[in-house]
């Protein structure tokens, strides 16, 4: 390991030239310059492409191809990546300026850990942003929600040659990845107590129908190590809340 670490970043993308751009700018803006950025975009047809070649100097491998969703497109990006640390940064979403500094500074005083993680930004769609920080609560982690915030990881390759995304799951494969990472070893976690990333509200998640997010909320569990009382206690726990919301939207 090196004072100046090779940290690798990707970006996976379809049909998002609205806000690749403002992703593309937060990576090459960054205050840390040993960078290796990775494209990765599933065959846009909306412009995105053209964004991709105007950012050419900027982007040390691309490719635009035929994807089996964003899980896969994630995979491919990782088995290209050459850094001692793997970033995910979607084109949706977008890096403080001084994310990637942060987070060399931190593993270069914990090399041990594998996965480095901290706070973000939730931007909604008239642009105010509020502060999301990470929980610490296990039960709430296992049981109720992602506390972690997947943006703002970067993991170690040696995290990802034991498993990676599971490209069946199209909203909980980062959950599950997540998951089963804590369960095999919760330690080599590091939270870094600063927001490093904006998160825009309004992605895929929120297009599919309950009963689809239940079944991968169940399925990420048991995939991950959890057993079957736990994870469908872990869907109980999801209805509630769910009701809950209901309620509190009706009145």
């Amino acid at each position: 390991m090196t004072q100046q670490p090779l940290i690798s970043i990707v970006t996976v993308v379809f049909n998002g030239k609205k806000y690749l751009q403002q992703t593309i700018d937060s990576v090459t803006n960054q205050t840390y310059h040993n960078i290796e950025y990775i494209i990765i975009d599933g065959g846009s047809t909306d412009g995105t492409i053209d964004v991709i070649k105007a950012n050419e100097a900027h982007i040390n491998h691309w490719v635009s191809e035929p994807d089996k969703g964003l899980y896969d497109a994630m995979n491919k990006g990782i088995s290209m990546a050459k850094g001692e640390l793997i970033g995910m940064i979607n084109s949706d979403d977008w890096y403080e300026q001084d994310a990637v500094e942060t987070v060399v500074h931190n593993y270069l005083l914990n090399s041990e850990k594998g996965i480095f993680h901290s706070d973000r930004f939730d931007v909604y769609p008239n642009g105010e942003k509020k502060l999301f920080a990470f929980n610490p609560s296990v039960i709430k982690f296992k049981y109720f929600s992602m506390t972690y915030n997947h943006p703002s990881m970067f993991v170690s390759p040696k995290v990802y040659k034991e498993y990676m995304y599971n490209t069946n799951l199209k909203v909980y494969s980062d959950y599950q990845f997540t998951l089963t990472s804590f369960l095999k070893n919760k330690d080599q976690f590091f939270y870094i107590n600063k927001p490093t990333v904006n998160f825009r509200l309004g992605g895929v998640s929120g297009q599919i129908p309950l009963k689809k997010v239940l079944i991968e909320f169940y399925t990420a569990r048991r995939n991950a190590g959890m057993n079957v009382f736990a994870s469908i206690t872990a869907i109980g726990c999801k209805l509630g809340l769910e009701t809950i919301k209901l309620i509190v939207n009706k009145k």
